[in-house]
């Protein structure tokens, strides 16, 4: 449904976002032109749009509902069938495109109630539209599979193959049209209201730190100052702040907890996770692996890592608010946009031109949104639309290292979602677990090539040292947000969740993960609260663990055999998702159902710390 056209979003992390007040930005920063999706929210080319959508949506299910099993049954059922398809697309590219609109217009400021209502009403007016399409899979999934075959083995439904197959795996979970629909429209005043309180929530929330009253990402930020005394006083503004609010986030989780477990348990789904696994095309040994592989590895990794940056501190242990703080006695520089820029073009070229040409239509379209605004939406994400369109960026740009990282993350997004656009608005999107892949490897590349051009040994090992760190923040934290999210689903079970047991589960799952060297001082309990993925993606975030482990085997895979993998690569982003994952990674000698699959990419993190252990010799 249009409605689904999530934003790929970056790993959620104490400090993985970053901004500041737009008067000390790095330079001129770009704001995107969302002109190509519609001039503005009062557009007659919006209205008009939004009543043809609601009107194909009838004529739709006029013309279409009550009758599948018959046209599958009938001369030319692969035309018929194939025509509806084909109609169905075109709307749902159309919803999506409106839906793209409002929650971009949205994220610009989700404190400003003019773009809060018209993100609102616009869901409102497309949810109740698109009850009406809801029948169309159900009824695709209950003909009878030899008649289907049979329609499926002629064009133009022979395209539309891979679709097909994909939505008949969610055939044992759907419930009848009536349910269905009942789910679908009571999503606005369930599932979607309670988001929404928690992004409003979040984006009205001010910190104090040393007389300055501050948003939540320019507080997040200072926990990479190089004054540690600085670091201390953004987090406990954190925490006093959190803590205040604890009786809203405390009701927003234990309601959209049970709000699916409700769903869950409708649909005959056995495990908290089964659904997610679902969405993601991954089996669930497949992630049971992952996870297990990971935390086995914490010793080896976070544990070890955070022992070693306490001793560059000169200390045994060090607190939470150090956790990613910036190496002591290493310069600090503000990196300009345009350096940015450059350096992510630069790396994306080296390894392919096609990669980089497709990366500056971001830059010279607008399609980026980078300064920091009061009420902007946090973080960062690429956000694809829809085919007939093309992706936008948002960012919250101050000129860390790690920014950089993060324009190279999302550009890798974007890249991917334009490679996957042809294959149109059905079969476009890539399930999280694959949607990582080409994010994550850009950031690799650019990583490389810095690292490349670093020769300055002190300089090297903070490159090092940040690199090994966002591996780290990218798979053992988010397994410990996965492990978090289980406890909490599952304890959620028994009844509702207090407040410090929440606040005990996030401490129990954080200091396993991070180990004896990392001092989880009072106030640390309450940071489980401003992670956004547990509130609108509940087990999204293994997915970064996923893509993480995936790229590390990849690059391997590029650095030993380099010859063909570039064309292999562009093949396995252009699929979208028309392949499954065993079938996108068989080219490259992979296999993720494989256990040893997840030690290459662990190893790699291991070989990073190893060679910084090497530089203290």
């Amino acid at each position: 449904m249009p409605l689904s056209h999530d934003p790929a979003l970056r790993a959620p992390d104490d400090a993985a976002a970053s901004a500041v007040s737009t008067a000390i930005a790095p330079g001129t920063l770009p704001e995107w032109d969302l002109g190509d999706l519609y001039p503005g929210m009062d557009s007659a080319e919006f209205a008009r749009d939004l009543a043809r959508g609601e009107a194909e949506c009838k004529s739709f299910a006029e013309a279409y509902r009550g009758r599948l099993d018959g046209l599958a049954r009938g001369e030319g059922a692969a035309e018929a069938l194939g025509a509806a398809v084909i109609r169905y697309e075109a709307v749902e590219d159309l919803l999506g495109r409106l839906m793209s609109y409002a929650g971009l217009v949205y994220s610009g400021d989700t404190t400003d109630p003019k773009r809060a209502k018209f993100y609102g009403d616009t869901q409102e007016r497309l949810t109740a539209a698109s009850s009406d399409l809801l029948f169309f899979t159900l009824e695709l999934n209950r003909i009878d599979d030899a008649a289907l075959e049979a329609a499926i083995a002629a064009e133009p439904l022979a395209r539309y193959r891979p679709w097909i197959e994909d939505i008949r795996k969610d055939k044992p979970f759907q419930l009848d049209d009536r349910l269905e629909q009942l789910f679908h429209e009571k999503s606005v005043t369930s599932r979607a209201a309670w988001n929404r309180l928690f992004d409003e929530t979040i984006a009205a929330l001010r910190f104090e730190v040393r007389g300055e009253e501050l948003t939540l990402e320019p507080t997040l930020n200072k926990l990479q100052d190089s004054d540690g005394s600085l670091r201390k006083d953004a987090a406990e503004a954190l925490a006093k702040v959190f803590a205040a609010n604890l009786r809203n986030f405390t009701l927003i989780t234990n309601t959209l907890v049970k709000d699916k477990e409700i769903s869950d348990r409708w649909r005959g789904f056995e495990d908290v996770a089964d659904s997610r696994h679902l969405a993601n095309r991954v089996e669930r040994e497949v992630v049971d692996a992952l996870v297990a592989a990971v935390r086995e590895a914490y010793p080896r990794l976070s544990h070890r890592y955070y022992k070693l940056k306490a001793r560059w501190f000169g200390r045994d242990h060090l607190n939470h608010w150090d956790r990613n703080a910036p190496l002591p006695t290493v310069e600090q520089r503000t990196i300009p946009w345009i350096e940015a820029r450059e350096t992510v073009l630069t790396a994306y070229a080296g390894f392919s031109p096609r990669m980089a040409d497709i990366a500056k239509k971001f830059f010279e379209d607008s399609w980026i949104d980078a300064p920091v605004r009061p009420g902007k939406a946090p973080g960062a994400f690429a956000h694809p639309t829809v085919p007939s369109v093309h992706p936008y960026v948002l960012l919250n740009y101050q000129g860390k290292p790690r920014d950089v990282m993060t324009l190279a993350h999302e550009l890798g997004h974007g890249v991917h979602q334009v490679l996957a656009a042809p294959n149109g608005a059905l079969m476009a999107p890539t399930p999280l677990t694959l949607a990582e892949t080409a994010s994550v490897f850009g950031e690799m590349l650019t990583f490389r090539r810095l690292l490349e051009e670093t020769t300055n040994p002190v300089q090297r090992k903070a490159m090092l040292a940040a690199k090994v760190e966002d591996m780290i923040n990218t798979v053992v934290r988010q397994i410990a947000f996965y492990s978090f999210e289980r406890k909490v689903h599952l304890e959620r079970k028994n009844g509702e969740l207090t407040t410090e047991q929440l606040c005990e589960l996030w401490m129990s799952v954080q200091a396993e993960s991070l180990g004896p060297a990392i001092r989880l001082g009072p106030g640390y309990e309450t940071f489980w609260t401003y992670i956004p993925h547990f509130v609108h993606s509940p087990f999204y975030v293994y997915a970064y663990a996923f893509g993480d482990c995936l790229v590390n085997s990849l690059y391997g895979v590029y650095q030993n055999a380099n010859e063909g993998f570039v064309e292999r690569y562009f093949a396995m982003l252009s699929a979208g998702g028309t392949k499954h994952h065993s079938e996108l990674l068989a080219p490259f000698g992979l296999d993720a159902r494989d256990p040893a699959f997840w030690q290459i990419g662990l190893s790699m993190i291991e070989g990073l710390i190893a060679e910084l252990e090497g530089m203290e010799a």
